[in-house]
């Protein structure tokens, strides 16, 4: 029985709000800097350090689609490989040398440690359009006849 109770509606949108905020804030505040000083700065590892948003509303949004039985796999398995590209990407710096500065940082390496992570974004973004579809289903009205 899927359940649309507000229990599960606010799950659903605290969850997107949480996943999306690690794809959006770089953007935002790239925004602000170019309102600001006149040039547009994007830090692209933003997403990486503000995983945390990501691991608090990756839960909460599993368990809105658990309950409202739509878009599990979706949610589920996004976030999955976020966190496993996520923690591929820190185990690619610590073991090309990266992470600890005793590796020279060149093109070849710095493109392979920042792959992962631009995907990982992607795969939040995606996460976040689940979240996005589930909270739309769980406001659409029944069709009337």
């Amino acid at each position: 029985m899927e359940k649309k109770d507000i229990l599960t509606k606010t799950l659903a949108i605290f969850g997107t709000v949480l996943v999306l905020l690690p794809v959006l804030a770089p953007f935002i505040l790239g925004f602000a800097s170019l309102a600001r000083d006149g040039k547009y700065h994007l830090d692209y590892l933003m997403p990486a350090e503000l995983f945390l948003s990501a691991l608090v509303g990756g839960p909460l949004l599993i368990w809105a689609s658990m309950r409202a039985h739509s878009h599990r796999r979706l949610i589920g398995w996004g976030l999955l490989a976020a966190v496993l590209l996520l923690a591929g990407a820190q185990a690619l710096a610590t073991i090309t040398g990266l992470a600890s500065g005793e590796t020279e940082p060149t093109n070849a390496l710095i493109a392979l440690v920042l792959t992962p992570i631009l995907i990982y974004a992607l795969m939040l973004a995606v996460v976040g359009v689940g979240g996005a579809l589930l909270t739309r289903d769980l406001y659409r009205q029944a069709p009337r006849h």
